[in-house]
């Protein structure tokens, strides 16, 4: 079984990806499970420049196969903003509530129709060797809540509105939001190119 890893320390990515792509013979290694502590900085000026550091610099560290991700939250009414800087819009050591409420606050006299927004996700695959093997780009559009919503997901979820469903991201059960994420969207768009390198590399 090839073994492929994410580039994450954060378990539950992990377990989300392997679950979209259940139907490959992969093991699924994140970063703690080869005690990787090392920290790539995120240096990139967009989301693909941050997916490339990642890759590159933790296929090297680990010699696997490695899939890395960056993705963030677009206002159009904060032209683009927070973007790369999702996870850390406001500031350093904000919670995921307070980092959502700021940005309700920042963008609290923007009319209805002004509020759209999009999840972006860029992802990586890199080889040990720093080749890179693919890469592909998932959007989920929507628009920014009046107010949170929903107790399922995390981080700006609760306040991102799905018109199609009526609904937040927080509101979807898992297997909805598998199918309509960026990130979701994303993985299943590499998932040939990745199906097609496991298979050269054991042939």
């Amino acid at each position: 079984m090839a073994k492929l890893l994410v580039a994450t320390h954060n378990k539950g990515k992990v377990i989300e990806f392997a679950e979209m792509l259940q139907d490959m013979e992969i093991e699924w290694l994140s970063l703690d499970d080869l005690g990787v502590t090392e920290d790539v900085e995120e240096t990139g000026h967009t989301f693909r420049e941050n997916s490339v550091l990642k890759a590159q610099a933790y296929a090297a560290i680990s010699g696997l196969l490695t899939l890395a991700d960056d993705s963030g939250l677009e206002v159009d009414a904060l032209n683009g903003a927070p973007g790369v800087y999702t996870a850390r819009y406001g500031g350093e050591g904000l919670t995921d509530v307070q980092r959502y409420e700021k940005l309700l606050d920042d963008i609290k006299d923007v009319p209805e129709p002004q509020r759209t927004a999009r999840f972006r996700c860029v992802i990586v695959l890199a080889a040990p060797d720093g080749t890179l093997l693919g890469e592909s780009d998932g959007v989920c559009e929507g628009r920014i809540a009046q107010a949170p919503v929903g107790d399922n997901g995390f981080g700006y979820d609760p306040v991102f509105y799905l018109p199609a469903f009526g609904q937040t991201m927080a509101q979807l059960s898992a297997s909805q939001k598998h199918q309509i994420s960026h990130r979701g969207r994303a993985l299943q768009a590499i998932a040939p190119r990745l199906r097609a390198v496991l298979q050269d590399q054991s042939g």
